[in-house]
């Protein structure tokens, strides 16, 4: 086994105890109804109250069950948080359970096989579930997490600052056949030269969760490794010309605010986000004309590129079984169009634009359409691999040195693949 770092070890340990019946196995049974407690990254209202209506409805049928609660985790600590629970013998009932994360949960045996409760579920529909959706959640015939959410990346854009700096919109280039990355950096940087504005907002990358950019560099067909997960392509040359053109955009021509700049486009402060369709909702009040596009295309054509999280049960749980049963009556036809409102749904009979839009008022068919619906059809998930915490935070230290003026890319780039290609297996 090679050297582990410290996260990566306490998830390995962690998810260990786990699948040995470790830690809430061990609990005594409680009598009378038993809580449920579900651990998620999202603190957004709108959806902690749709979370607590479905939890409601399941408790009028079930007096065997208690409090259900979501337990809202910060995203930027969430996995370290619930490795960190988990080995301390305190796991919740289920876990969200991000893309980055799938092949050590699900390798571990950390989780409770659900077919079986899935499939014998009054009404559920296991083979509508597209494979798409299910494959980075199974093993050997066997599905470990619900893929509650499987969600291209769009552009969320800004149509009056984009007027205001003399630009056209995107979906004028678009029907022009010119919706690309060199014209939406050059928009971007007119916006903030023009208008004293931000122009584009990778959300969530916040120069830390590099794997974001993923939406960015897939337009230049590059990739974090090999398809087997074995060979770093960090320093290939389409991520070398990537990072050139992100570097310049964002220090040359101010096309991206640079670290330690903090800009909220749905406040009206940048011409353009990246981000998917849940933070549709925090345009409900906008004060400006918004759209939402495909991200553009780069020199290696059109591309998508989805984050895909997952619901798990532990096997720790003393209360497994209901959290099993829970998950089925959280995730069936009726509830997940209703989740459809901020997740895409795996279901292939509501991937549907009509469908999608019933419950994404906000948001147009034609948008659903373009964004969702094709970006699932032709996109690939984000960086995913075992061992990914140890990954994640030697790729973000390793590029440290890009982000700043006058980085030799290519020397960095090469610096990342020195540090993680011996622990990627080859």
């Amino acid at each position: 086994m090679k050297p582990l770092g410290r996260l990566a070890a306490l998830a390995t340990a962690a998810l260990l105890a786990t699948a040995c019946g470790g830690g809430n196995a061990a609990a005594p049974a409680a009598s009378g109804p038993q809580p449920l407690r579900m651990t998620i990254w999202t603190s957004n209202e709108a959806h902690l109250k749709l979370f607590n209506e479905i939890a409601a409805e399941y408790r009028k049928s079930h007096p065997d069950v208690g409090e259900i609660k979501f337990d809202p985790i910060p995203f930027e600590s969430y996995t370290t948080t619930l490795t960190t629970q988990i080995a301390g013998g305190k796991a919740p009932d289920l876990a969200w359970i991000l893309e980055g994360s799938a092949p050590d949960f699900v390798s571990s045996g950390a989780l409770v096989p659900l077919k079986g409760v899935l499939g014998k579920a009054q009404g559920y529909d296991l083979a509508d579930l597209t494979p798409a959706a299910t494959k980075l959640w199974e093993k050997d015939g066997e599905l470990y997490a619900y893929p509650f959410s499987t969600s291209p990346f769009g552009v969320f854009v800004n149509e009056d600052l984009l007027k205001a700096a003399g630009q056209k919109t995107p979906e004028e280039l678009i029907k022009a056949g010119k919706w690309t990355w060199d014209e939406a950096l050059a928009m971007n940087a007119a916006v903030a030269k023009k208008e004293g504005k931000a122009g584009l907002i990778i959300r969530d990358f916040d120069y830390k969760n590099w794997d974001n950019l993923a939406s960015f560099w897939g337009g230049w067909g590059a990739r974090a490794w090999s398809d087997d997960g074995r060979t770093c392509q960090f320093n290939s040359p389409e991520m070398v010309e990537a990072m050139t053109a992100l570097h310049k955009a964002i220090f040359t021509d101010k096309a991206l605010p640079g670290p330690g700049t903090s800009v909220d486009f749905f406040a009206g402060e940048a011409a353009m986000t990246i981000t998917q369709i849940s933070r549709a909702s925090l345009l409900q009040d906008a004060k400006f004309r918004w759209d939402l596009v495909p991200l553009p295309a780069g020199p290696k054509g059109e591309y998508a590129v989805f984050g895909q999280a997952g619901i798990g049960v532990l096997k720790n749980s003393p209360h497994a079984d209901l959290a099993a049963d829970f998950l089925a009556f959280f995730t069936d036809p009726a509830n997940s169009a209703k989740l459809a409102a901020y997740f895409p749904p795996p279901r292939a009979a509501q991937l549907t634009s009509e469908t999608l839009a019933k419950s994404n008022p906000l948001l147009k068919p034609e948008q659903l359409q373009r964004v969702v619906i094709d970006g699932i059809a032709k996109g690939v998930v984000k960086p995913n691999h075992a061992g990914q915490a140890e990954l994640a935070q030697t790729v973000r230290a390793a590029l440290d040195p890009l982000w700043q003026p006058g980085a030799d890319v290519k020397t960095v780039l090469d610096g990342v693949c020195a540090k993680i290609q011996p622990m990627l297996g080859a």
